[in-house]
């Protein structure tokens, strides 16, 4: 066994061991909500507080220490240095055989640019962790997962790159926010052989405390199994459940607004919705020119997602973002979630290293003081699940009529094999003002249908737009939605 590999294990083997279980993460949780919230501490040593974004990144963790590295096991764990933003400590244990044992922070453990600074103490802690699997290549151990910062999380499928993240938990997204955090990990130590990690975390913020329980399944679909419960300390209205947070900066009609030599740049370009009624919806993103919240009403959703559909390098034009290798994440509801919405989180943005989309689930009437709350669900990282033989929408471009003086749409489908144009009619309403001029017909580039219209909003600043295909009065495509504003 390496030497480093001796230094980590017997630092963690020579703090105590205790019993652990699910169950107990649960009591945990419903107990802090019994309590005021305590938040954790952020103080640190002051080397370490005022770090730039750069010099925090110089600090990484030495791969030769991975956690699991020396004994050969399918999944390994490298660590994240307290520090810059990521002040508040984590708590990170291995369980193995009913039995937790904390993962000991050394200073030994972490490559320092200028060398580790003098004194920081022995028991500093983690900010969080990544995990390592073989999901590209059985010789080497790619990175496929991180938890780090608040509750904050993301993963990559086989042959893809960062993106858009998912969070445990959000409280007042797009109105006044509060970010509840993960403060202990529990990481379950895989058998030889196995597919998936198992992890428990204890959640705490002013509003509430929670416990998770996430089965993490690499692949070319890397899967994350979730179930949680939720304590509420106080009422929480805005509640967001299984919260997707992405980027989107400018697409199509929108170019004109920045000065960049790329067509397009975002992580995600639209939000993807199977409700309860049976429809897919599809809703492009925007970055607006103000927030923007819009709710989609629904009960028992069957799954809703952030979805990046361009998937052409001509698209983009970008050799180091490769923003058409960024992952899409689709939510799929275990059990029935009832009566709710999906709210869907626009916010302005001038540079594409803000997250300014934000979607999620917030059950009808929230969660009650005193109350608890339990969802499960599957999170489904990489290409875009399948819709089906619904037609889906692959571009959305719009602009002024120059002559009418009207916005002026174009809405391209993909088509079921073997469906003709001449068979399809579109149907297309708007909130307010009038539309004109609706027309579908096929699109020889593309091997799909291609509708267009023009609104006059007349005095209206904000219409909402619905538009789909039909065949024989049954629709045979997504539901087009789109909100236009002034």
């Amino acid at each position: 066994m390496p030497l480093a590999a001796i230094t980590v294990a017997s630092a963690a083997q020579a703090a105590p061991a205790r019993s652990f279980s699910e169950a107990q993460v649960r009591s945990m949780a419903r107990d802090l909500a019994r309590r005021p919230y305590v938040p954790q501490s952020r103080e640190l040593p002051e080397v370490l507080s005022r770090l730039s974004y750069d010099e925090y990144r110089d600090i990484r963790f030495n791969p030769a220490q991975a956690y699991w590295k020396a004994e050969g096991l399918p999944f390994q764990l490298q660590f994240f240095h307290r520090g810059h933003l990521f002040k508040e400590r984590v708590d990170l244990f291995e369980v193995q055989g009913g039995r937790a044992v904390p993962i000991a922070y050394s200073a030994d453990q972490f490559n320092f640019k200028k060398g580790a600074p003098a004194g920081l103490p022995s028991d500093l802690g983690f900010a969080g962790f990544r995990i390592h699997s073989q999901i590209n290549t059985p010789e080497y151990y790619d990175e496929v997962a991180v938890f780090l910062g608040a509750s904050y999380f993301r993963a990559v499928a086989k042959g893809m790159l960062y993106g858009l993240s998912a969070r445990g938990l959000a409280i007042g997204a797009g109105e006044k926010e509060e970010f509840p955090s993960f403060k202990t990990f529990w990481i379950e130590r895989p058998a030889r052989g196995a597919n998936s990690l198992v992890i428990h975390a204890l959640m705490d913020s002013p509003s509430c405390a929670g416990a998770y329980r996430f089965v993490v399944t690499p692949g070319v679909t890397t899967v994350f199994d979730v179930r949680c419960r939720i304590f509420a300390r106080k009422t929480i209205a805005n509640i967001g459940v299984a919260p997707l947070t992405s980027m989107f900066f400018f697409a199509g009609d929108a170019t004109r607004r920045f000065d960049d030599f790329r067509p397009r740049v975002h992580d995600s370009d639209g939000l993807a919705i199977a409700n309860g009624a049976g429809e897919r919806i599809w809703r492009p993103l925007s970055n607006p020119g103000y927030v923007q919240l819009s709710d989609f009403r629904d009960k028992a959703p069957r799954g809703y997602g952030l979805i990046q559909r361009e998937r052409r390098y001509d698209s983009f034009q970008d050799l180091e973002a490769r923003y058409e290798r960024r992952p899409s994440l689709w939510v799929e509801p275990k059990g029935s979630w009832g009566a709710g919405h999906v709210r869907l989180v626009e916010l302005p943005t001038q540079t594409e290293f803000d997250d300014n989309i934000v979607a999620f689930w917030t059950p009808q009437g929230g969660v009650k003081a005193g109350r608890s709350a339990d969802f499960a669900y599957r999170l489904n990282w990489g290409q875009e699940p399948l819709n089906g033989s619904r037609a889906r929408v692959i571009d959305t471009r719009a602009g002024l009529n120059a002559i009418t003086r009207r916005r002026h749409f174009v809405i391209d489908f993909d088509l079921p094999p073997g469906v003709p144009v001449d068979d399809l009619r579109a149907n297309v309403i708007a909130g307010a003002g009038k539309i004109h001029d609706v027309t579908l017909h096929s699109n020889p580039e593309t091997k799909g249908a291609r509708l267009s219209f023009e609104l006059d909003p007349r005095q209206v600043r904000t219409v909402e737009l619905r538009a789909e295909i039909v065949r024989s009065g049954r629709p045979i495509s997504e539901v087009w939605l789109y909100r236009w504003t002034a």
